[in-house]
């Protein structure tokens, strides 16, 4: 079974607020308010593919170097398994438009979200950045 690796950013504004995106015309989770980000393409770092989804979904630009790390999560969901790597950028530039599989973007208190949000990222999104890299295995 092949291991999936998926990078996840917490755009996050100068009030603390998280950029999320509702999911449109995608396999998965239609209609849920969701972090930007998929999959890491064969010989792109996880920054790299953090950057280029963020740009591709919700239209903002992260250098690479400005993304770091907000913690790992292992998931197993349908005979699929695989890593979740969520960054955090509070650095970056561009007006936040629904683009690619977005219909919409929104910003929200961490401690806030959506109701109708991916029923893992709550959890996430309240975890504190303290500097330390945390673990956590994503309910199946």
């Amino acid at each position: 079974m092949e291991i999936e690796l998926l990078a996840w950013v917490m755009v996050r504004d100068g009030d603390g607020r998280v950029l999320l995106g509702r999911r449109a015309g995608t396999a998965l989770a239609d209609g849920l308010w969701n972090l930007p980000g998929g999959h890491v393409e064969p010989r792109e770092s996880v920054a790299q593919a953090g950057a280029r989804e963020a740009a591709e979904e919700v239209g903002v630009q992260i250098a690479p170097e400005d993304l770091t790390v907000h913690g790992v999560q292992r998931w197993s969901v349908a005979g699929a398994s695989g890593f979740n790597i969520l960054l955090v950028a509070d650095r970056w530039a561009g007006d936040p438009t629904p683009l690619e599989g977005t219909s919409e973007v929104g910003w929200f208190a961490p401690d806030a979200p959506p109701v109708d949000i991916l029923p893992w990222l709550p959890a996430v999104l309240a975890r504190p950045s303290s500097g330390s890299l945390w673990w956590d295995e994503v309910p199946g």
